[in-house]
């Protein structure tokens, strides 16, 4: 009976503090939001945790009606898209051949792989900057989608690799009886198995990529060629001062899609956390 009772004290301690992180982790987008849906008149006479009086949406057509942000929106999507798109192509298939064909060079090229996980980013930044200079990709998208797809490859392999290693090998070897090939056993068998490994590493890397500011400040110098982040940047100090309700617009315009598809997705994220450590 003690022993029922201390456990469920324990319980609810715990329940208790991971609810007060929680608070902490949820109170700043709520302020945010709540924030960008006041007037200007609330801003400044309502606490910082009053509920908006009305849903005031003034500030986010003022947002809209400029067209540095919509732009940089847009720039941000292209470039999350194709980082994306170019790492999953790129690392499922590299990953199932180091799992699966077993040749005899596949641990020591994994090995090499994983070594790109010790570089650290800033090392690269001036040698990366001279080498644009000189093949002229500044102000590209090639130029913030090269540098995070190359120290992405070594995760995300090493993601993939984790969750392939837990396939069993006498189900391709039972494809392969039956005539299957190797490019229909990874398109049939593994692509399928691995959905919500996929799910999961895309939805890290889109909140990374997404984000990203290193790079977009370093080798984005032109005003429409800017992502969000940097846009957000220009735009607090620009209008920050006189205008707080846009820029608490603005920061929820790209905020929101983070969001959103985390909220979506987080039931696969979880199942593929789980499948990289339970064996199947």
């Amino acid at each position: 009976m003690k022993r029922n009772i201390s456990s469920r004290t324990v319980r609810v301690i715990l329940y208790c503090f991971l609810l007060i992180v929680a608070l902490i982790q949820i109170y700043p987008i709520f302020w945010v939001i709540c924030s960008s849906l006041k007037t200007n008149d609330e801003l400044v006479r309502s606490a910082s945790y009053a509920m908006p009086q009305g849903f005031f949406t003034g500030h986010y057509q003022r947002v809209f009606s400029m067209p540095t942000i919509p732009n940089a929106f847009r720039n941000s999507i292209i470039v999350t898209v194709l980082e994306l798109s170019l790492e999953v192509i790129l690392t499922c298939p590299f990953a199932y051949a180091l799992t699966k064909l077993h040749f005899k060079s596949g641990p020591r090229l994994f090995g090499f792989v994983l070594t790109g996980m010790m570089i650290p980013t800033f090392v690269c930044l001036i040698p990366m900057f001279r080498m644009y200079n000189i093949l002229g990709l500044r102000n590209t998208y090639l130029s913030l989608v090269l540098p995070q797809l190359g120290f992405g490859i070594p995760m995300s392999t090493y993601m993939y690799k984790s969750f392939m290693d837990f396939i069993p090998d006498s189900l391709l070897e039972a494809a392969e009886i039956d005539g299957a090939s190797s490019y229909q056993s990874f398109f049939k068998i593994v692509v399928p198995m691995i959905k919500n490994a996929t799910i999961t590493i895309l939805t890290y890397k889109f909140i990374y990529v997404w984000n990203e500011f290193t790079y977009a400040n370093t080798f984005m110098t032109e005003k429409s060629m800017k992502t969000l982040p940097i846009m957000l940047k220009d735009f607090a100090g620009e209008y920050g001062m006189m205008d707080w309700g846009s820029v608490y617009a603005a920061i929820t315009i790209a905020v929101l899609p983070t969001l959103l598809i985390y909220f979506i997705l987080s039931k696969n994220v979880i199942e593929g956390i789980s499948l990289g450590s339970v064996k199947m």
